[in-house]
């Protein structure tokens, strides 16, 4: 049974989170602060698998809490939560060192598949939902296709709508024919002037992966630390 650490100053949220959670077959942990959070972290840390982080934390950040665990070298993903969802927001987030970032408000069911994808390929856990195949995983014809020389993209026929780097990063994870791509690959190939960081890459892979899944493709980005991204 996979474990989230709930980081959010706003106890109704918290409640209702916990709730949530709970109901869904977690082990949940809740901090109002940044300080309790990282104590919970080091007492937990084989226990807790996912923190959903609130970047507005009062006293200490929510980017001190995110640094912070990153140097600690506690293996857990970290969902960063905030009011603001704007692209510079989104990119400093993922550059501290977030796998994933949602902002405020969003729909449960969202979060949740958020959590899935992050714990799909956790090594220690498969979490509540078991080791099953996804929604879109199967024998059949994939719902993914793409037209390189016009650069169009669809899932299930339906157009995705793709930027430039959005396209390249979709065609090299087709390219790799279900097998892992790195970051740093990802990086070299869509990016090959050196002229991305770590968070903006991550930022297309999020919105790609956004424009999937409001297609239907929910989890048709798969992600795994140490692996990098994949198109299973």
């Amino acid at each position: 049974m996979a474990g989230i650490l709930i980081v959010e100053d706003n106890t109704g949220m918290v409640a209702s989170l916990d709730d949530a959670l709970r109901h869904e077959g977690y082990r949940t942990w809740t901090a109002g602060t940044g300080v309790e959070a990282l104590e919970l972290l080091a007492a937990h840390r084989e226990d807790i698998d996912v923190v959903l982080l609130d970047r507005d934390l009062p006293v200490m950040s929510g980017d001190t809490v995110m640094t912070t665990i990153r140097s600690m070298g506690i293996d857990v993903s970290v969902l960063m939560v905030t009011a603001s969802g704007s692209l510079e927001d989104r990119v400093e987030g993922l550059d501290l060192g977030a796998d994933d970032y949602l902002a405020k408000p969003f729909a449960f069911r969202e979060l949740s598949a958020r959590i899935r994808a992050l714990l799909r390929h956790d090594s220690r856990h498969r979490g509540p939902f078991g080791g099953g195949p996804g929604p879109d995983s199967g024998t059949g014809p994939s719902p993914l296709m793409i037209d390189c020389e016009r650069r169009l993209a669809y899932w299930h026929e339906t157009p995705l709508n793709l930027t430039a780097k959005e396209f390249a990063v979709l065609w090299h994870l087709d390219e790799a024919d279900g097998g892992w791509v790195g970051l740093d690959e990802l990086i070299a190939a869509v990016w090959p002037d050196g002229s991305a960081s770590t968070g903006a890459a991550k930022t297309v892979i999020y919105t790609l992966r956004q424009k999937i899944e409001h297609a239907g493709g929910r989890g048709a980005i798969e992600s795994a630390r140490g692996k990098g991204y994949r198109l299973p």
